[in-house]
């Protein structure tokens, strides 16, 4: 039998633990359930996950998103997501990374991780002298007040889900179907346009490189394919 200490010691270590999971592109409503699912099943023997995915194109809206955002969403479907924040738009060409964090075993609240989601953002597009930034009144990442990243986040039982979308390479004009996150006229940028990443797999490696250190994962393995399926797995 275990010791209470042994077990204590055991959610410390997994708290420094993060497995990044590469889903290439999988449609938004299959990752979005898998997330959910991955949440409501978790406890503190589970590592914390990042998820790195594509979307075939979609309009997703927030809970308390209005509908009056959705401007002329035509043919590209149009989902109603538990995330908090407006309407959105995923793409091929954009990264996404799903954050699963247990926020009570890292010891942070939410702000704390909207934060520190923008600045491994800012810290990445820097590696490609971009002057990217936040704001603190509109969650995401700007730059020269056009947004390159978005951010939307769900808490459930402690522990996050949802997470951000970075412009790497893609068709931005389904983004003028929508009032972006809200906000009538934004405009948005992508990577490629201004010599950051040219392709999803440099940004999410730029990605996930600050957010390990961000996060203080010292314990991080690389998998693919949804949980509890056939994985590949390293160190």
């Amino acid at each position: 039998m275990l010791s209470s200490s042994t077990v204590e010691q055991d959610i410390i270590n997994l708290a420094d633990s993060l497995v990044i999971r590469q889903l290439n592109t999988m449609d938004y409503s299959q990752a979005w359930q898998a997330m959910k699912n991955f949440t409501d099943n978790r406890d503190d023997t589970v590592a914390d996950e990042l998820w790195l995915v594509e979307h075939p194109a979609v309009f997703t809206q927030g809970q308390a998103g209005k509908s009056e955002h959705l401007l002329v969403p035509g043919d590209i479907e149009v989902v109603k997501a538990d995330r908090g924040g407006q309407v959105t738009y995923h793409g091929p060409g954009q990264q996404v990374v799903y954050v699963m964090i247990n926020l009570r075993r890292k010891k942070i609240g939410v702000r704390q991780l909207v934060t520190l989601i923008e600045n491994s953002i800012v810290s990445a597009l820097t590696d490609y002298n971009i002057a990217a930034y936040a704001k603190a009144d509109a969650p995401g990442v700007y730059v020269d007040e056009k947004k390159i990243a978005s951010l939307g986040l769900r808490v459930r039982k402690g522990c996050s889900f949802h997470g951000l979308a970075m412009n790497v390479n893609m068709d931005l004009s389904p983004f003028l179907r929508i009032n972006p996150c809200g906000y009538a006229g934004l405009e948005m940028v992508q990577t490629a346009d201004l010599q950051g990443p040219q392709d999803t797999a440099s940004a999410g490696t730029a990605l996930v490189k600050h957010l390990i250190n961000l996060l203080k994962a010292t314990n991080v393995s690389y998998q693919s394919g949804l949980p509890n399926e056939n994985n590949t797995y390293h160190e």
